[in-house]
């Protein structure tokens, strides 16, 4: 079997690999093994594919369709393969039964060109939020994954590192915001933790099922923040993102990467999430620019994010304040109870 892997992944993972670490060179040889191993024909690898896993669309023996997947155990694939499971179709993909192998997924085949995205916007948002709150269910007892303290406690050391002077004072209350969030979670629940409208892919046993989890535990507005932040990327990424004034549109750009000028309650960095408040912050040239999330449910007030919009404040600092600041973006999550 002729095999190259897409080059998205080899820059990444090139990025990001420690040293020593042969995974790449060892992956050809990987997937043979998986696919001899479970008896399958490949039909062709998934590109431009993801930046930590190579996904294979391959069929099962009488025809069935299948993905193969296959992550650097850095990536948490087991962690995966343990959500998965708890979930067991309901909500998310269904991971297949057969030969198990450490960093091998085999799950059932969706519509990997068909996400949520293709649908008009309002009814993405509804679509998204749907799937999302099914996966919302107790952990497993004795588990093992991450807790959203855990995960955010990594992003904070990443935040102070990176954070310089002109942005330390918001660093400081959104890791204050981070403690006072974290101190009594109304719930502990198995959270998908990366959750987005391309990760939503249209099946054929359901309409809609969530795919790519790095699973974490802890309370659900961890995944609803993200689920806000996508659509804040969505606004800053069109031309009128950032207003009449581009340095404001760069700021906005540094928020949503979380780069050195992003400060937020639970989400600077990516993999993050905000949870029930939180602020960030972007500078560029001197300018700045907030997003701003309070109080996120899933009632039938959609979540508002259009330049300008008034800006609810977060990480202890007052909404006028924040306004006089920064003035360039707002987005505010409109509905404060769950429907």
């Amino acid at each position: 079997m002729a095999f190259e892997p897409p080059q998205r992944l080899v820059r990444a993972l090139g990025e990001s690999a420690p040293d020593g670490d042969d995974w790449l060179e060892r992956l050809p040889e990987t997937v043979r093994e998986a696919v001899a191993l479970r008896e399958l024909t490949v039909e062709r690898v998934q590109v431009p594919g993801g930046r930590s896993s190579l996904v294979v669309l391959v069929r099962h023996a009488d025809g069935t369709p299948a993905v193969l997947k296959l992550a650097p155990l850095r990536f948490r694939p087991e962690a995966e393969r343990a959500a998965l499971t708890r979930w067991d179709g309901l909500g998310a993909v269904q991971l297949v039964e057969g030969p198990v192998s450490e960093g091998v997924l085999l799950l059932e085949r969706l519509h990997p060109d068909v996400s949520v995205r293709s649908l008009p916007e309002a009814k993405a948002l509804l679509e998204a939020a749907g799937t999302l709150r099914r996966l919302w269910v107790e952990p497993p007892a004795g588990h093992v994954f991450e807790t959203v303290a855990e995960r955010t406690g990594r992003q904070a050391e990443v935040m102070r590192a990176r954070a310089d002077a002109a942005v330390a004072p918001l660093v400081d209350a959104a890791l204050a915001a981070r403690e006072e969030l974290l101190a009594a979670p109304p719930e502990h629940r198995l959270l998908h933790g990366t959750f987005r409208q391309s990760k939503v892919l249209a099946g054929e046993r359901m309409p809609w099922l969530a795919v790519g989890p790095d699973p974490v535990v802890g309370e659900c507005a961890f995944d609803l923040a993200r689920l806000v932040r996508d659509r804040v990327e969505d606004l800053i990424a069109s031309p009128s993102g950032g207003g009449d004034d581009p340095a404001a549109g760069e700021a906005a750009r540094g928020v949503a990467g979380g780069g050195p000028g992003a400060a937020a309650g639970l989400d600077a960095v990516p993999g993050g999430g905000v949870g029930r408040t939180g602020a960030a912050c972007g500078t560029a040239q001197g300018r700045g620019v907030v997003v701003g999330v309070r109080r996120v449910g899933l009632g039938r007030d959609a979540w508002e994010a259009r330049p300008g919009v008034g800006l609810r404040a977060g990480a202890g600092q007052s909404d006028a304040a924040l306004r006089a600041r920064f003035p360039v973006l707002a987005v505010t999550a409109a509905s404060a109870t769950g429907g």
